[in-house]
């Protein structure tokens, strides 16, 4: 191959790959103007983070516990500690260390799904619209909007393992085997394991469709060898991940995710999370997935404007409402059955026509397998509205109860959808279907997809009642029936907006049939209309609005009078505040060690002390943790006042006395009476490590004071005249943390349910806690390891190619002599 070949090969990659910078700079040209945007999850992230930031750039290390939310909890899933892991190495590559936050993700969503459509040699601009449908769903920007970074990235990089999974049953055994590992491997280095499991789902299925296939076809080599690959793939992608698999799922095991000790459990609860809270806040309804075709069938994000052309609007004038402008800037025109949404999952009128055309025209059992990914994840996604099904789920299929938010199973339609829709496109553009049978399909699924846009749009208000469950609660009478109209007016509008996009792509499609317009200006001009549709709906939801200059954004999270008075005690203490939800914000958690936070898996025994004592206000739970301040609103909620809880306990104390219980149920309920302070709740399964100690009353000159502090480091100095029981206001976490009395490891237990406490002997000395997580340190030799053999398999498949290719020049050569 000539340098001209390889230019002639490079150029159209190179092509999209502009394109693709164009667009992802263009929708985010704020962030080239050096605006942000305030993301939630980030704004809370940085919280979270705080205290190891800060301990980095202090010392340059790396801390693997922080006390800045709820009491303690491992920092590696917080924030990444060293990195040993060759596909996270990679994951950062790839995004090429742009500044550009926002832009980056969505050129990450382009090239993702534009190398599954490149890498199964698809017709590079049909790859370049597939890539455009994708990236510009409404849902993936959403997500950025929302600061969902993880996720986002993770959903990136679905497409591309998919690719891999496919060139191994393609038998293109060294391309599939190293697309699997390194784009598997990136995927899982994204952290955010329910996409991660979506994407087994999906890939579960394509072997299953495979294997019956062989079995067909009486042929067991071919899906043998490509399943075995994929196996092992599978299993170099793990091997490299492994520090935070193996600390998630260890830390996973005593999370919200694990099962509880208390006894008291109900039909609701499961060996994981509740069935209550994976179903009942973000289930999609059955008649909500019409947005995927017309993105206003529930009225949008929960909050959205309405034009001074309302109902609504016209209602409050003549109700001689003052301030009706402002009003209807933030009405509740949702009206599905999600708690919140920012926004509908839209795919696109014309990517779900050209879907329903796939599955008219498109061949073999790669049609079915998407298709039934799509329906099965659409089923699944309804949640408590299918609850039959959520339920067995929950039960039986293996980890569906560690996740929440079911509708998020959606990705896996956003990603099969497109796919089939493409594939059709491909399918056209290579003549692989009669024109007779063609334009047969193409008037069924305009028949099909046109005509639920046009009933919608016609007839919606037979089909739906446009009403909330909420809105007696939220809103006037008088205003209701008006809104209601509203939303229907927003599906209407949606509805006819959907349909003008199907019959454009239709009458394109039957002119390129007929050989009147040339099939590349066909492609250009679908590929535009496809731009336009999910372009423009994407923006509804983030715009240039949302971006703010830097001097705005660093006003997001400010410290408050109150943050500021408590922050001049330079003790080591917790603050406890509620001037907003203390267990879903972190913005406490940048000034202080916080009693609340903003994590998706606290510890469990915290979450039940939260819903035991802590949310009831315990003062005795407080004052064991070592809560030293309240951060209160004032009386006009307008300022946070500091106050002083001098019933604290401080860093550690010796028990004068301890209680032994028999279970967690006793020793969570016991936690309501006495005095924690004196009487310390000790689980009768730690009665051996009590068993010597004296409980006389103290001597004057007895004491254990806490002299340096570190996040992952505790130092106190102690005196006692006989062996006694000390506590510390620390979160009990033995997969990790070690104690040493005078440089001597010791044993430490649990108690309070959820402290830790040592047996003292006599005498003075130190006694030190570290945070030691073998497990941990035993990910990290196993993801070097495997980074090391990442790095083999790769040159030695490229080193393969290369000596193909060489060899067949060689040939071509003295053949032509």
């Amino acid at each position: 191959m000539n340098y001209k070949e390889i230019i002639k090969n490079i150029l159209p990659h190179a092509f999209a790959v502009l394109v693709f910078v164009i667009l992802s700079s263009v929708y985010f040209f704020p962030e080239l103007e050096g605006k942000e945007m305030t993301q939630h999850d980030i704004v809370m992230a940085n919280g979270m983070a705080k205290e190891l930031n800060d301990y980095y750039e202090k010392t340059g290390k790396h801390a693997h516990w922080t006390n800045s939310m709820f009491g303690g909890m491992p920092a590696y899933q917080i924030k990444a500690g060293e990195n040993k892991n060759i596909f996270l190495t990679i994951q950062r590559a790839l995004r090429l260390n742009l500044p550009f936050f926002t832009i980056s993700i969505v050129f990450a969503y382009l090239i993702g799904f534009y190398f599954f459509f490149a890498s199964l040699r698809f017709n590079k601009l049909i790859a370049i619209a597939g890539a455009i449908a994708f990236a510009f769903g409404s849902y993936n920007i959403i997500i950025i909007m929302a600061g969902h970074t993880s996720k986002a990235y993770s959903i990136a990089y679905m497409a591309p393992v998919l690719a891999g999974m496919i060139m191994l049953y393609r038998k293109e055994y060294i391309a599939g085997f190293i697309t699997s590992i390194i784009a598997l491997g990136i995927q899982i280095s994204t952290t955010h394991y329910q996409i991660t499991y979506y994407l087994m789902m999906m890939m579960g299925l394509y072997v299953i469709i495979k294997l019956v296939d062989s079995i067909k076809e009486k042929s067991f080599k071919n899906f043998g060898l490509a399943t075995g690959l994929l196996i092992i793939s599978g299993i170099i992608a793990l091997g490299g991940n492994a520090t935070n698999l193996l600390s998630t799922n260890e830390y996973g095991k005593l999370s919200t995710r694990g099962p509880s000790e208390l006894t008291d459990t109900t039909g609701d609860k499961t060996s994981a999370l509740p069935k209550s809270y994976i179903l009942n806040d973000y289930s999609y309804g059955m008649s909500e997935s019409f947005t995927l075709l017309i993105p206003n069938t529930m009225g949008g994000a929960s909050s959205s404007a309405l034009s001074e052309n309302s109902e609504t609007y016209k209602t409050m004038q003549s109700n001689q409402v003052k301030e009706a402008k402002q009003y209807i800037k933030n009405m509740p025109t949702y009206w599905g059955g999600q708690r919140f949404t920012s926004g509908p999952v839209y795919l696109g009128a014309i990517v779900i026509f050209l879907f329903v055309l796939g599955l008219f025209i498109v061949r073999g059992s790669g049609k079915w397998w998407l298709a039934l990914s799509a329906l099965f994840a659409l089923i699944m996604s309804w949640g408590k509205n299918a609850y039959l099904l959520s339920e067995f789920l929950i039960d039986y299929f293996p980890a569906y109860n560690k996740f929440r938010t079911v509708s998020m199973i959606l990705v896996i339609v956003s990603v099969a959808v497109p796919i089939l829709a493409f594939k059709a496109l491909d399918y056209i553009k290579k003549n692989k279907v009669d024109k007779k049978e063609l334009l047969k399909s193409l008037y069924y699924s305009l028949g099909i997809v046109g005509g639920i846009t046009l009933l919608m749009a016609l007839m919606g208000s037979i089909f739906f009642s446009f009403s909330s469950s909420s809105d007696k609660q939220y809103l006037p009478e008088w205003i209701l029936e008006s809104l209601q109209k509203d939303r229907a007016g927003l599906l209407r509008a949606d509805a006819f907006r959907s349909l003008i996009f199907i019959l454009l792509t239709g009458l394109l499609l039957f002119l390129w049939i007929k050989e009147k317009v040339k099939p590349k200006l066909a492609l250009i001009l679908i590929t535009l209309l496809i731009l336009t549709d999910v372009w423009v709906i994407a923006r509804r939801y983030l715009n240039s609005s949302h971006f703010k200059t830097k001097r705005e954004t660093a006003k997001e999270v400010v410290a408050s009078d109150a943050d500021k008075y408590i922050m001049q005690d330079t003790s080591i203490f917790r603050v406890f505040d509620v001037t907003s939800d203390p267990f879903n914000s972190a913005n406490a958690s940048y000034f202080h060690k916080s009693i609340g936070g903003y994590h998706g898996a606290k510890l469990k025994r915290y979450q039940e002390l939260i819903e035991r004592h802590i949310g009831k206000y315990n003062i005795n739970v407080l004052s064991m943790l070592n809560a030293k301040y309240f951060i209160v609103p004032s009386q006009d909620r307008k300022q946070k006042i500091p106050q002083l809880n001098q019933e604290a306990f401080g860093n550690a104390w010796i028990s004068k006395n301890y209680i032994v219980v028999e279970n967690a149920d006793q020793e969570i309920a016991a936690l309501d009476s006495g005095d924690l302070k004196n009487n310390t709740i000790v689980d009768r399964r730690f009665a051996e490590q009590i068993s010597k100690i004296d409980t006389s009353v103290l001597d004057s000159s007895e004491f254990i004071n806490l002299n340096k502090y570190s996040p992952d480091e505790l130092y106190y100095n102690y005196s006692t005249s006989k062996e006694r029981l000390v506590v510390f206001s620390e979160i009990f976490y033995d997969k990790g943390w070690n104690a040493y009395i005078n440089e001597k490891p010791v044993p430490h237990f649990r108690v309070n349910y959820v402290l830790r406490a040592l047996s003292v002997p006599s005498g003075q000395g130190t006694i030190v806690f570290k945070f030691e997580p073998t497990t941990y340190y035993m990910g990290q030799k196993i993801a070097m390891s495997f980074s090391i053999l990442v790095i083999l398999i790769i040159s030695a498949g490229a080193g393969y190619i290369i000596f193909k290719k060489i060899k067949s020049k060689r040939v071509i050569n003295t053949n032509t002599k």
